[in-house]
């Protein structure tokens, strides 16, 4: 692995929250977007991207890079500032976020740099992950595959069949990530189509299972040094988040799948953003 800075944990910390405002604002400046899951799943992207994957703006042509997909695709919103923070675009092209012409709209496309793949069809992205996963070991590479799916696109069968081949084909260089923050656009995820037990699926799939925080640095940072759990099996970290995480009147409240903050709303939750900044 060559990253050129791997962040500190308190370094990740601050950045998870400067991340978190960088969601709001331009949230807010497109009067759209998924504010509650791309909040949930933040820390995530960050740890993915500042301490783990072996990716960057000058290697993304490469063979040798890791990959990543986001098969939940319409928490885009993280993964722009994330990738913004990294190099592969002007952050001020985030002011476009959807609006007419951009290409910064509200689900990945590979027509921004640093997107792997077009997403946002729930179930789409385990199995995008696994054939990239095959791939690397038909042509002898050892770069890995992470992708991150939200635990509401769980009972899209398609998810299912790529669990059943990851296992069958030995796709240890593969780690899929659950977003479990227990609820999406209209009930929660256990009322509308209830996964659970989601380690226990995948274990009789076979699959190597880690449940951890995924809201805590230090949990995130040793599931994924940990890779792989088992040799021989794909791994899934089953990350259990809150949605909204980091504004206390977003967190587990449906309303903020996709709510867009007024003026006041913004101002409170750039407060509580900021004073947790100085509790670091």
């Amino acid at each position: 692995m060559s990253i050129e800075f791997i962040m500190t944990i308190k370094e990740l910390k601050i950045q998870s929250i400067q991340y978190r405002k960088k969601i709001l604002q331009y949230i807010v400046g497109a009067n759209a977007g998924h504010t509650g899951g791309s909040l949930s799943c933040i820390d995530i992207l960050n740890v993915l991207y500042n301490r783990v994957m072996n990716v960057s703006p000058e290697n993304f042509g490469s063979q040798e890079r890791d990959r990543y997909i986001q098969s939940k695709g319409h928490c885009v919103e993280a993964l722009f500032v994330v990738l913004a923070s990294k190099g592969f675009f002007p952050e001020e092209d985030l002011n476009t976020l959807c609006k007419y012409k951009s290409h910064y709209i509200g689900h990945p496309t590979k027509k921004v740099h640093g997107v792997e793949q077009n997403t946002g069809a729930l179930g789409h992205g385990l199995p995008i992950a696994v054939g990239n996963a095959i791939a690397a070991k038909m042509d002898d590479k050892n770069f890995r595959v992470f992708t991150l799916l939200g635990d509401g696109e769980l009972p899209e069968g398609s998810n299912w069949e790529a669990a059943l081949s990851a296992s069958h084909y030995k796709l240890d260089n593969l780690c899929a990530i659950i977003d479990k923050n227990s609820l999406q656009i209209t009930a929660p995820t256990a009322v509308v189509m209830n996964s659970d037990p989601i380690d226990k699926k995948f274990e009789s799939f076979g699959w190597a299972v880690r449940s951890i925080n995924g809201n805590d640095m230090e949990e995130l940072i040793s599931a994924f040094e940990s890779l792989p759990f088992e040799k021989g099996k794909p791994s899934v970290i089953i990350a259990h988040t809150t949605k909204g995480k980091g504004v206390s009147y977003m967190e587990n409240q449906l309303k903020w799948h996709h709510g867009v903050p007024n003026k006041d709303e913004y101002a409170l939750a750039n407060q509580e953003l900021d004073h947790a900044l100085t509790q670091l």
